[in-house]
């Protein structure tokens, strides 16, 4: 019986572990191409679609308002909680963006989700309402479905033609706001941005 040379066995098994990682540079490059190289991106249905129009109900109980109400404003559209911590490290940012920005027709709407209305107005009195947001409710999570919120925080981003441009999963800064909202102003893309995990209750 004949013996394989061993130079010939050693030979063969460099090309098997040299085709192995061809094999997996080869798959690495198609799924980086199929879901993009920045683990941050999520994905969004509403991505460049009209925001959807959702009837929200007030949260100082004198009515209600659609989306459609502030039509050729740019929206940041926020859903939140008293139970969320990201919502707790964003509000401060978010207060600042909403008063730095209503001057420039960019109006901030405060959606709360899966909360109590005694929970919710004592998280605002501790950290503070700002005049430029419209604070409002989700009754029955309606809203939620139809923005396809997966957990909280999440941002939305709306441009003045009603299409939804933006979104941010995690707590946003000041920075990220206002960098995204000049952005809209320009008419430039933003896309899908994850800051953190978002939360469920």
């Amino acid at each position: 019986m004949t013996e394989t040379p061993r130079t010939d066995r050693g030979s063969r098994m460099v090309w098997v572990a040299i085709a192995a990682g061809l094999a997996f540079v080869i798959l690495a490059v198609i799924f980086a191409g199929r879901f993009g190289t920045d683990p941050g991106i999520s994905s969004s249905p509403l991505m460049g679609k009209q925001a959807p129009n959702s009837d929200l109900r007030l949260m100082d109980g004198s009515g209600s308002v659609t989306i459609d109400d502030f039509g050729g404003d740019i929206l940041v559209v926020n859903y939140w909680a008293s139970w969320c911590l990201g919502c707790r490290t964003e509000h401060p940012a978010l207060l600042q963006g909403a008063d730095a920005y209503s001057e420039f027709g960019v109006t901030f709407i405060a959606i709360n989700y899966q909360d109590s209305p005694d929970n919710a107005a004592a998280f605002l009195d501790e950290l503070g309402r700002s005049p430029a947001t419209v604070y409002t409710v989700d009754d029955a999570s309606r809203t939620a479905f139809q923005w396809g919120v997966i957990g909280l925080p999440e941002t939305f981003f709306v441009d003045r033609d009603g299409i939804v441009v933006g979104k941010v999963s995690g707590p946003v800064t000041y920075g990220l706001l206002s960098q995204t909202i000049e952005l809209i102003i320009l008419g430039e893309a933003i896309g899908d941005i994850k800051t953190g995990e978002v939360e469920n209750r």
